[in-house]
This record gives structure tokens, sequence and C-alpha cells, in this order.
């Protein structure tokens, strides 16, 4: 029962042209991005490398898709919050808003259930979302541009052989997962409250962004609160392109991101079960 549950949420998601969203707009810029590289990847090099051709000696393909696909991620993570919040903002609020919501309550299933699996459909979109950013950056990147070892020029200069690049994109892709079940835990938090999407949507980016804002500020008070703040720890898949991988905070992060969208996701089973539904 609930896997054909989950397969009708999933065909709600992918009927609506704005779950496309978000593989549109990855795949416009990532392209923008190789065709760019593709044409004036010299110059680009040149300017990394800047200041290190003069006492040292670079060999390879230093402008490779390892390099790419790094590159892509990091300038387009930001984009990740917002294809999730357009889908998990209505996933709720839309029912409303159709006026099914007594129609999916009089099935012989509970409430529950229903709420499960639009969770779980939620968590197969958004893990489409990132599949498909390590297909165009990575993947195509890779049969464009060959391979090679990955350079790293974040505080300093970090060099990582062939052999020791996928895991570390493995890793910040599941970091990056949690972060964005994070985002859909809290939009759809919002969802129930609201028969609305637009709603939902406006208040979580407004949130996220408020957050990074405060977060930045050089105040005693943001320092101290910092801490605090989920949105510090949604950018710590950083820490995997590193030689010394701090476990630690990485450890902390996890329970941080899952503790909070645990809390979000009681907190709308809650709200659901509580819920009268009158429309």
């Amino acid at each position: 029962m609930l896997y054909n549950l989950v397969n009708i949420e999933l065909l709600k998601i992918f009927k609506k042209w704005r779950s496309y969203l978000g593989y549109l707009g990855i795949g416009v810029i990532v392209a923008i991005v190789q065709v760019n590289l593709y044409l004036h990847g010299d110059s680009y090099v040149n300017h990394l490398t800047r200041g290190l051709s003069e006492n040292f000696f670079i060999s390879g393909n230093l402008l490779n898709g390892y390099l790419i696909a790094h590159l892509i991620l990091t300038a387009l993570f930001n984009l990740f919050p917002l294809s999730i919040v357009l889908i998990a903002g209505e996933i709720l609020a839309g029912e409303a808003t159709a006026g099914t919501y007594r129609l999916i309550i009089t099935r012989p299933v509970s409430r529950l259930q229903i709420l499960t699996s639009k969770i779980i459909a939620g968590a197969v979109y958004t893990f489409s979302i990132l599949l498909w950013m390590f297909i165009v950056s990575c993947i195509i990147s890779l049969f464009v541009f060959g391979s090679g070892e990955l350079f790293i020029f974040e505080n300093g200069i970090s060099v990582f052989a062939q052999d020791d690049i996928l895991w570390r994109f493995a890793l910040s892709y599941s970091h990056i997962f949690l972060s964005m079940m994070l985002v859909f835990s809290l939009s759809m938090l919002f969802s129930s409250f609201v028969e609305n999407a637009i709603g939902p949507i406006i208040a979580v980016m407004s949130i996220l962004i408020v957050m990074v804002i405060v977060s930045q500020l050089p105040f005693d008070f943001t320092q101290t609160i910092k801490p605090y703040i989920f949105t510090n720890y949604m950018s710590d898949w950083h820490t995997f392109f590193s030689y010394d991988i701090d476990w630690n905070l990485i450890q902390k992060s996890v329970l941080v991101l899952g503790g909070h969208s645990i809390i979000f996701i009681i907190a709308t089973i809650i709200i659901f079960l509580r819920k009268d539904i009158l429309t």
C-alpha cells in the first residue's frame, strides 16, 4: 500500500511544470559553464595558477572534469534549496488549494501513511535533483574534458589523486542531501499550516536568507547564537575536500541537520494528524 501511495505522490510531483525548474536551471547553468571553459579554459587555468607558475612546474590535465564538477557544485549549491522549496512548499498546501484533502483522507489508509508517502516522495525528488547535478556536472565534464588530479584552490592549494576523488564527491553529495532534506522538512512543516503554497515557499526562503545574513554579522550576540543556526552546517560538505577531514565537525553537522529534520517532520505529523480538514 505504501509503495502505491509513494508512486501516486511522485506522479503528482512530476506532473507539475515547476518540478522541472530545478533540472532546467541546473542544466542550463552547467552547460554555460562547460561551454565557456571549453572555449576559454586556458585563461581560467592561468588565472588560477597565477603566481604558482613562477615557482612551480605544473603538468598534466589541470582543467579536467573533476575540477569543473567541484567548481560547479560550489557555485550552484545555493540553488538547491530553491529547487526543493518549490515542491515541498505545496506538498500539503497544494492539496488544500486543489480541494483534494478530503478525497485523500477518505481512502482506506491512515493519515500517517499518507504523510509518510509524501516524505518518501520528497526524498526521491531531492535525490533525483542531486543525481542530475552529478551527471551533468561531473560525468559529462569527465567525458568532455577528461580526468586528472583535482586541484582545490581554497585556503591554499590541495591536490588529490584520481583514485582519491570520487568518494569525496559521494560524501559531499550525501551531506548536501541531508541538508536539502532539512529544507524539505521545514517547507513541509510550513505547508501543513496553510492552504496556499506561496506562503511556505516565501517563508522558508526568507528564513534561510535571514539565518545566513545573521550568522555573518560581526557582533558578539550573533557569534553567540551562530552555533545554533542550522544554515551554518549546510556548507560543511566542503570539509570532504581537504587533507585532514574534521570528522568531529562532520559528526556535529550530521547531528544538527538530521536532528532539525526529525523535529520538523515530527511537528508536521502532529499537526497533520490533528488537522481539521473541511475541504
